[in-house]
């Protein structure tokens, strides 16, 4: 007998090995082996007859033979691929009489009514209580899909497996249900916590999607938000121009006194004290208009419990409570929270005086710098002017 063994197992490698389609990538020579191995394990611990034992072996190897000549009705196939080798091999009819029903027995929604036909069944199934399971089970999916049988998503292929485990697989030997059915249940377990899991996250994500599209509040703190941010740094660039013209009448000033105020003490210098007091008069009034724009306006500090009431009140600028206590302040930061068109009245009050604040600024420095770039020509043409007609040549 494990003369046929053999040969039945070189036949099996070869055909499905050289014969069958590359797209079956879970009915093929892996999964036969596997269940030729499973259905060893189980005869272990089971007194059959040795014509039993070898029946449900050659089953093994033989039983999806029949998909090397297509997916339909490939149990039968596999019956006639079976009986025509054994019958080859000089196999007695009753081994092959058992094959080919226990071969059979391998299809789907089949209940076994023999011990022999449960083993073959609970071999060829082994893998749902084996950590093997998560592999076969994709490679039975892209078998599918490859072979145009079936297209599923992975939510809706976890689906077909916890329904198949629920309403239809079972184990049917004792060996398999004392050694299989823990893993089984361990594999369904998972499939149902990753179900529940991509479900959470879909409702969050659902849910996040529905709070984007309809709640304007995202909208309305992105307006508030980048506007200030805007208004921020248009003050910052307010603030350095002023600067930069500070620095530099300093600077004009500085020369001025240091070179030409010492000259004029000199009679023949004279000619250059008019030119001299206009230039340095155009950088101080530069100056001044500079100091001004940048110079802050602080108010009163302080702010009453009607007033916060009454909304009139805008808790977020610091010139309106720096005077004030800070069990006072937290009080009025906790009504303003409680209601956000409060909140919102706060952020547009915030808006409107820092573009007053803005506006004042960039129109002094408008004054500044022209008041700068007059200066520069007219104390220029002053300097010409006077070494022209009042110079020392014309004394």
């Amino acid at each position: 007998m494990s003369d046929i063994l053999q040969k039945t197992e070189h036949y099996v490698v070869d055909l499905l090995t050289n014969h069958l389609d590359s797209n079956y990538r879970y009915h093929n020579l892996k999964h036969t082996q596997r269940v030729v191995k499973s259905t060893k394990e189980l005869l272990n611990h089971h007194n059959l007859s040795e014509e039993d034992q070898v029946a449900l072996i050659l089953t093994a190897w033989l039983h999806d033979t029949g998909y090397t000549q297509g997916t339909d009705e490939h149990e039968k196939k596999s019956c006639g691929i079976a009986r025509k080798f054994l019958k080859e091999q000089g196999v007695e009819k009753a081994i092959i009489d058992k094959v080919e029903t226990y071969i059979m027995a391998t299809k789907r929604y089949y209940q076994p009514t023999s011990e022999q036909e449960k083993i073959i069944r609970d071999a060829d199934s082994s893998h749902f209580g084996k950590k093997s399971y998560w592999e076969t089970a994709e490679e039975l999916k892209t078998e599918l899909e490859l072979l145009g049988l079936a297209s599923y998503s992975g939510q809706e292929w976890r689906e077909v497996n916890i329904d198949f485990f629920k309403k239809e697989h079972e184990f049917y030997t004792d060996y398999a249900k004392e050694q299989w059915q823990a893993g089984k249940d361990k594999n369904l377990s998972k499939l149902i916590k990753d179900k529940k899991t991509e479900y959470d996250i879909a409702k969050k994500e659902k849910l996040k999607a529905k709070y984007k599209r309809e709640s304007p509040d995202r909208g309305i703190q992105t307006l508030y938000r980048v506007t200030l941010k805007n208004h921020l740094t248009l003050s910052n660039i307010a603030d350095t121009k002023a600067n930069i013209l500070l620095s530099v009448n300093a600077i004009i000033i500085s020369l001025a006194l240091s070179n030409l105020i010492p000259k004029l003490d000199n009679p023949s210098n004279t000619y250059l004290i008019y030119p001299t007091v206009i230039f340095i008069v155009f950088s101080v009034a530069s100056m001044v208009l500079a100091v001004l724009a940048t110079r802050p306006n602080v108010t009163r500090g302080k702010f009453t419990m009607e007033d916060v009431k009454q909304k009139k009140v805008n808790l977020l600028f610091f010139g309106n409570f720096h005077k004030m206590k800070l069990d006072d302040y937290e009080w009025a930061i906790g009504e303003l929270v409680k209601d956000k068109d409060y909140i919102y009245s706060s952020l547009t009050k915030d808006l409107y005086f820092l573009g007053l604040v803005l506006n004042r600024k960039y129109n002094i420095l408008r004054w500044t710098y022209t008041i700068f770039m007059i200066g520069i020509i007219v104390s220029v043409i002053s300097f010409g002017v006077a070494f022209k007609y009042f110079g020392p040549d014309r004394i």
